[in-house]
């Protein structure tokens, strides 16, 4: 009799067994599996998990899928198989084993009151598949796994948001700020930015019930909806957030976990969002606007005592004001920003703001002077291997060269726009400066042509047939060799000048030093 009942046993081990091995995720073995085998980049966290939840995180075998019907069918010679061979589990162990991961986290909860927490997590799971669904709709790429597939990510749900719940219960709210806020950097990706913004919307409404600390919370609280609002482009609601984080943060000496100042940090993130206004405000014409919110964000840089700050604030400025047509405002603010970078010894800073300087002139009508900024400008470029600021420089010089019909200076930087492009392999850029260069070359050839026409004389006449046959570059006439010989005095008495201007510079440094 015993040696038939073993038999019995074993027969009954025999049939079950393969079952137990190839339940798909709907069973508990999958599920296990699939965290067992899920990689993840940041290390495991020491969380606590009640008991339920513990035995479904076991791994146990799975080889082949079964469907849902031969699911059902096996229940019970799964359940009596568990209590066979895993003396001293309760019939919860074995639902532990038989639910899915996400169930006994929802199960866990409820046992151990934690109502608030469950309400939260269930509201977030079924976004979690709304947003999923529209998803998969939009794009077959889509890629982002089911909530119940991400075991770890359902721990850190259910320890942070059990912790803060209970923290709530004894009104240590600053203890559930730093729970949600854990939460919050914890989904800080591309993928679950919604779910961050959740509890930073949670951390902030938490942040106005903590008044222990002198308002540092409710400060990064702000900053956080700030960066919310802004990634979402509502740069008004941001900039409101921002100045509210700057507001608390003045005259304190806060840092964040990475050792930053928040006042510093508040004054970036206002200033950004104030130059992203501006610079809407600026395609729309609102001019005044733009400058009225330009001068704030300089007064604030000045606060921040951050030099480089403050010079980058004064260049918006100076440019809002280029824009506006308020030429003599503009160059003395722009002129504060290159004596700030030239302080600080920043040169690539100081070309930017000599291109600036130079579209002023430029505008004003003062070609002389705007060539001299670009010239320093393309000088600075080359010294630090900026190719892409030489290839502007040189376009930019080329322009105002052919804007004054000096056309073979304007066809020379043309070329050398042309050449750095091929250096740097753009195709578009090489488009752009070939069509610069092309127009310069049509306006020089036009201008050699009317001179040979209205010269009209014997060599002239050849001159154009023989261009007319070929097709080839015209040579150029002697009216035109002379204005080149004038375009070449006229840059070396520039050249002079600069070179006097230079020595006599040097000549006051030695009269100051001897005294």
């Amino acid at each position: 009799m015993g040696k038939h009942k073993h038999s019995k046993s074993k027969k009954l081990d025999s049939l079950i067994a393969p079952k137990l091995n190839c339940l798909n995720f709907e069973s508990i073995y999958q599920l296990f599996f699939l965290h067992i085998s899920r990689t993840t980049t940041l290390p495991p966290l020491p969380l606590k998990r009640p008991k339920l939840t513990s035995i479904a995180r076991q791994k146990l075998p799975c080889l082949k899928p079964l469907t849902r019907a031969q699911l059902i069918k096996g229940k019970d010679d799964i359940d009596n198989y568990l209590e066979v061979n895993f003396k001293g589990l309760s019939k919860e162990e074995v639902a532990a084993y038989r639910n899915s991961y996400k169930k006994n986290i929802c199960v866990d909860m409820l046992q151990e009151g934690y109502h608030k927490s469950f309400t939260e997590l269930f509201a977030l799971m079924e976004k979690w598949d709304v947003l999923r669904e529209t998803a998969r709709v939009r794009s077959i790429c889509w890629l982002q796994k089911p909530l119940e597939e991400q075991p770890d990510k359902l721990d850190h749900f259910y320890h942070y948001l059990t912790q803060a719940e209970s923290a709530e219960r004894k009104e240590y709210f600053e203890d559930v700020y730093n729970n949600l806020y854990a939460l919050a950097c914890y989904f800080n990706t591309p993928e679950d930015k919604w779910v961050r913004n959740h509890f930073y919307e949670r951390c902030f409404k938490i942040a106005q019930l903590i008044k222990i600390d002198g308002g540092k919370k409710e400060a990064e609280a702000h900053g956080n909806m700030g960066q919310l609002y802004e990634e979402e482009g509502q740069l008004r609601e941001a900039a409101e957030h921002y100045e509210a984080f700057h507001q608390l943060t003045q005259g304190r000496v806060w840092k964040d976990e990475a050792g930053r100042f928040l006042n510093l940090l508040a004054c970036e993130s206002l200033l950004r969002t104030y130059r992203l206004l501006s610079d809407k405000m600026l395609e729309n014409k609102e001019y005044k606007q733009a400058i009225r919110i330009l001068i704030k964000a300089s007064e604030i840089a000045k606060e921040g005592n951050d030099k480089k700050m403050e010079g980058e604030a004064s260049y918006y400025l100076g440019l809002a004001y280029l824009a506006s047509g308020e030429y003599k405002t503009a160059l003395t603010v722009l002129n504060t920003y290159a004596k700030i970078s030239t302080d600080l010894d920043d040169d690539l800073s100081l070309g930017t703001a000599y291109e600036a300087i130079a579209k002023v002139l430029q505008s004003q009508g003062d070609m002389t002077e705007a060539i001299k900024f670009m010239k320093k400008v393309l000088k600075i470029a080359r010294n630090n291997f900026q190719n892409l600021d030489i290839v502007r420089a040189s376009t930019m010089l080329g322009d105002i060269y052919n804007e004054k019909g000096y056309y073979t200076k304007a066809l020379e930087y043309f070329q050398q726009a042309f050449n750095t492009t091929e250096e740097l392999m753009s195709m578009p850029l090489m488009d752009e400066t070939k069509v610069h260069y092309g127009i310069a070359k049509a306006h020089q050839m036009m201008w050699t042509i009317n001179n040979y026409i209205e010269t009209a004389d014997f060599s002239s006449l050849d001159s154009l047939l023989s261009w007319k046959e070929s097709r080839t570059c015209i040579a150029l006439d002697p009216i035109g060799s002379r204005r080149l010989t004038m375009e070449r005095l006229s840059e070396n008495s520039e050249t002079l000048e600069e070179e006097l201007s230079r020595f006599m510079d040097n000549q006051r440094k030695d009269t100051k030093i001897s005294f």
